[in-house]
């Protein structure tokens, strides 16, 4: 583990090599340590703990557009002049704001099962209901669908989230029960997209102008972005390419490893 001081004298902590070129990794949740990422089967992974996450110090702001200074606070730490940049999930808010505002210091930027909020692509019930019936063989799926009923309905409870977990998955196994279990910050969570965070419109109109080879990768039954509403998200980068990974979730490291891995190593 290595540690930094961020631009608010904050004190950060990563995990992996700090070599000449590592894929640093920002953890979705959103606001959950790192430590989910620990299997990434990919080639020199450093993953960040965001502020008040995992080994890094509690913090006084937590709102993403506050944590972009910790990303490029870290790549001055590690003395690189370009980085090759993940994120997953909500973690890919916090990477599309830092290529935006700092494409210079960008070389590669990978996006995995992002989050459309940062961009305000409009995923609709009707889109999530035509992947969560797709799973209607698997033995879990009467009470998993009769929790999204619940939440279409406007019953928001933390039940009912629950209840749709094993829709983020692929294979819903004891190995993807277990990445509940790494811990998140849920009074940062509540601040992270607070208002006045981003405005989605200047997002797109900034990522028109972004210079850097991206790969978007989705998963085939990822009810929190569609395929369809994955090729939507692509288009808005002017070098991305879009891979949808067959027979994956939200978490398409877990589902196939090696199929990931043959992705994400080949970023243009």
């Amino acid at each position: 583990m290595g540690t930094f001081s961020t631009y608010d004298g904050t004190k950060l902590a990563y995990h992996g090599p700090s070599g000449p070129d590592p894929l640093i990794c920002l953890p979705g949740g959103p606001m959950q340590a790192s430590s989910y990422l620990a299997d990434l089967p990919l080639d020199d992974v450093l993953r960040l703990d965001l502020r008040g996450t995992g080994d890094s110090e509690e913090a006084a702001r937590y709102r993403v557009d506050h944590q972009i200074g910790d990303v490029e606070a870290l790549r001055r730490h590690l003395g690189l002049d370009r980085i090759r940049l993940l994120g997953h999930s909500a973690g890919t808010s916090l990477a599309i704001l830092y290529a935006t505002r700092f494409p210079q210091h960008l070389k590669e930027l990978v996006l995995i099962t992002p989050t459309p909020r940062v961009v305000g692509i409009d995923v609709t019930d009707d889109d999530r209901k035509e992947i969560a019936e797709q799973r209607h063989a698997e033995p879990w799926f009467e009470q998993a669908y009769a929790a999204f009923q619940q939440i279409w309905a406007g019953n928001f409870t933390p039940e009912a989230f629950k209840g749709i977990t094993p829709f983020m998955h692929g294979r819903w196994d004891a190995q993807a029960q277990q990445l509940d279990d790494h811990p998140r910050n849920d009074e940062a969570a509540k601040e992270y997209y607070g208002e006045g965070a981003f405005d989605p419109a200047q997002v797109r109109s900034d990522l028109n102008n972004l210079d850097v080879p991206t790969l978007l990768l989705a998963g085939a039954l990822d009810v929190s972005l569609p395929p369809k509403r994955a090729q939507e998200y692509a288009d808005l980068f002017p070098r991305a390419r879009l891979v949808v990974q067959a027979g994956a979730g939200h978490f398409p490291w877990v589902d196939d490893p090696e199929a990931f891995a043959a992705t994400v190593q080949r970023i243009p």
